[in-house]
């Protein structure tokens, strides 16, 4: 069986596991690196809510989950290749496999499934890391927030410019910070199919507004500029 075959039969792990590399993610972390985590007080205190991050570098899921400290269920990219760590680690916390060319209605079963029963849920909305700046998003989040009526909570991860790796390999530990914006939504969609598509569009530029909002501006892409940005600034502070 291939390496994309493997991923495609993941599942996130029994709750007690999550919970378990949550820990060995802060011992690492505190270890390996200087992170700060800011605006925790931004999080619900209970679930449902959905957890929408950057995604500028492979390693920003253990930050996540440092910043976070509560079980997530994330969903992942099945279509794409990882180093044989990467598949460890992916397969030690287990993940919703996403393939990005053919969407599995599995995906969305399991991703409603997991807001049902009240926990949280993790995507990157850009659904690669293609790049070091904010990119349009994908559907997905705005589409899952609105049809389980869960919250979103936008995640900004900061520092890290290269692979982890290369930092560990010259015994520097890079100073990431991981920013908690104050929740949102969730919102109504049109049950008319132009208008849905319209409001999908906007609200996923809304979500990386709140995002972008929780970064430094060098790296908002093609969201500079966008007045929305500085607007949930100052409802950040």
């Amino acid at each position: 069986m291939n390496q994309s075959a493997r991923l495609e039969s993941f599942k996130p792990r029994p709750y007690w596991v999550r919970y378990g590399v949550h820990y060995l993610a802060l011992f690492l972390g505190s270890i390996f690196t200087k992170t700060t985590i800011i605006g925790k007080r931004n999080l619900p205190k209970n679930g449902p809510y959905i957890i929408a991050a950057n995604h500028f570098n492979v390693f920003d899921p253990p930050f996540v989950i440092y910043g976070i400290q509560k079980p997530i269920s994330f969903l992942a990219a099945s279509d794409t290749q990882f180093t044989f760590v990467e598949f460890c680690a992916l397969w030690m916390y287990g993940f919703i496999p996403t393939n990005r060319t053919n969407l599995n209605p599995s995906t969305i079963k399991m991703s409603k499934k997991v807001l049902l029963k009240g926990d949280i849920l993790g995507i990157f909305p850009e659904g690669d890391t293609e790049n070091d700046e904010l990119r349009e998003p994908k559907a997905g989040v705005v589409y899952l927030s609105a049809s389980s009526k869960a919250p979103i909570v936008p995640v900004g991860i900061y520092g890290l410019e290269k692979s982890l790796w290369s930092y560990l390999w010259k015994g520097i530990r890079p100073k990431i910070t991981v920013r908690i914006g104050k929740p949102f939504g969730p919102y109504q969609l049109s049950k008319n199919k132009v208008e849905k598509e319209k409001e999908l569009f906007d609200i996923g530029a809304e979500v990386m507004c709140r995002i972008a909002a929780l970064l430094p501006s060098k790296t908002h892409g093609v969201y500079s500029g966008n007045p929305l940005v500085e607007k949930y600034k100052k409802e950040n502070e």
